[in-house]
């Protein structure tokens, strides 16, 4: 008896892991499924060349930006340069001397108290350069100015 008890529990407990009725009804069962994982990877892989090709057109529109730009930074490296010469003292001079420009005299400095410090001079247009700016002046070299002659002015004087 114990010979025959074995095999029926053998067959149910295969029975059980193998159904035999239930074959049809489990590969309907994985059919929606496949089809999920199939439409998720699909989508996914969709997804990514579009994504792809979205950086592929960023990096071409970076990269004509960066070359506009250099081209950009060119142009204004030699429009800097031309404003360098055009405001250059050699050239600000030659301009100057073609408009009528002639270097004016020795300057007066009127002080706070009233006073006027040094002579003024007609201006001449002998070759005499419009700026010194290379040599040190005499008054920055002895470290103090010369004196001039002042001239006061009054009130009445100068038509108030």
């Amino acid at each position: 008896m114990k010979g025959q008890g074995r095999p029926r529990g053998r067959q149910k407990r295969l029975a059980a892991l193998f159904p035999s009725g239930a074959g049809s009804a489990g590969t309907a069962a994985r059919t929606p499924f496949v089809v999920l994982i199939v439409v998720l990877l699909g989508s996914g892989l969709i997804t990514l060349l579009l994504l792809n090709s979205a950086l592929n057109q960023g990096s071409f529109e970076l990269s004509k930006l960066e070359k506009k730009t250099d081209e950009l930074t060119d142009e204004q490296q030699a429009l800097q340069q031309d404003v360098d010469a055009y405001s250059a003292p050699g050239a600000l001079e030659r301009r100057a001397r073609r408009l009528g420009m002639v270097p004016g005299g020795s300057p007066a400095f009127l002080l706070p108290d009233g006073t006027v410090r040094g002579r003024t001079g007609p201006a001449t247009s002998d070759g005499a350069p419009l700026s010194t700016s290379a040599e040190p002046s005499a008054t920055s070299a002895a470290g103090h100015r010369a004196p001039a002659a002042p001239a006061v002015l009054s009130p009445t004087a100068s038509g108030r």
